[in-house]
């Protein structure tokens, strides 16, 4: 990921670090009926939609174009963020440790850090974002460092997940990681080449419609759209599919591995049922976080994108799953 976004794992600047390729999933998968799988989950139909923009304020490297007509089958989707209270039950279900606790440190927003625990913040900064802090003992459950908790955000999305943890996860829901293709087509909600899940303008009648920065990135946030951190998983309205949040707020961890330019070409594995490149070290990320702000990474665009390492977990990280319902 860039590092404005979110920094990889490897770009901390300290010594103190362990590294691991990924955490234990030995875990039994529960069978699970159909209405119970379909729980919390829209239907998106399948067909041809327009994927990737061509907006003047883009990021062209990051490989946002060309728009294309992908065609997908039909598919479910989580209408919303996996919650702090849902990832509690998977854990207390298979005793799963995220990759965060594992290593034992995950990247914290700097100034959520409270002062008690500025003790576990590690030395050195990230290049380039050095407001982005490697903090000890951050988690999901601890998600500002020691002391803090998620006692009162229950419904909000989990975070400091790993596309492994969010892989994991998915695993055991009887689920999987959408595709980039298919989180596009969710998160447009039916628009065609909308800029954003409700259209092109961002706060229509002078109304906020999605939970990012405002004012001076990163020393002053005023809160005008009512969160400086996470919001709850289904604040604000859905979109046209009855999707929560698929700008800003956190970032979403899909499937496919990262390349800027394999999707360009025009042939049957980039516009029919896409998957991403055979190979690579990053996974893709969709949606912009609460700390995109247009001066430095309006990311929250519909078709913008980003990727990290499937190891890295920060404060703004987390996912919701997909699934393919096939006819009986």
């Amino acid at each position: 990921m860039n590092a404005c976004c979110g920094p990889a794992r490897e770009s901390a600047a300290t010594a103190a670090t362990t590294t691991l390729s990924a955490p234990p999933a030995d875990f039994a998968v529960p069978e699970r009926r159909p209405a119970e799988l379909l729980r919390g989950m829209v239907a998106v139909p399948g067909g041809p939609f327009l994927m990737g923009g061509e907006d003047e304020d883009a990021f062209p490297a990051d490989g946002e174009g060309p728009v294309r007509e992908v065609n997908l089958a039909p598919f479910h989707i989580d209408a919303a963020c996996v919650t702090n209270a849902r990832f509690a039950v998977f854990v207390k279900a298979t005793g799963y440790r995220t990759e965060a606790e594992l290593i034992g440190w995950s990247y914290v927003f700097g100034s959520f850090v409270p002062q008690e625990a500025r003790h576990a913040v590690l030395p050195g900064t990230v290049p380039g974002a050095p407001w982005w802090r490697a903090v000890t003992g951050a988690h999901w459950r601890a998600p500002e460092g020691p002391g803090t908790s998620v006692g009162d955000r229950r419904d909000h999305p989990v975070v400091h997940m790993s596309w492994n943890d969010a892989s994991a996860y998915a695993r055991w829901a009887g689920k999987r990681l959408p595709t980039e293709a298919e989180w596009e087509k969710a998160a447009r909600g039916g628009l065609v080449r909308a800029r954003f899940p409700w259209g092109d303008e961002l706060t229509p009648n002078g109304r906020h419609r999605c939970n990012i920065w405002q004012g001076d990135f990163p020393v002053r946030n005023t809160r005008e759209d009512g969160f400086v951190g996470t919001a709850p998983a289904k604040a604000y309205a859905p979109n046209g599919f009855g999707l929560y949040n698929t700008s800003g707020n956190v970032w979403e961890w899909c499937a496919d591995r990262f390349s800027a330019d394999w999707h360009a070409e025009a042939r049957p594995e980039t516009r029919s049922d896409p998957a991403g490149p055979p190979h690579g070290e990053s996974r893709v990320l969709r949606g912009g976080s609460y700390l995109c702000h247009r001066s430095y990474c309006n990311r929250y665009r519909i078709a913008a994108r980003t990727s990290n390492t499937p190891d890295s977990t920060t404060g703004h990280g987390g996912f919701r799953c997909a699934l393919t319902v096939r006819p009986r």
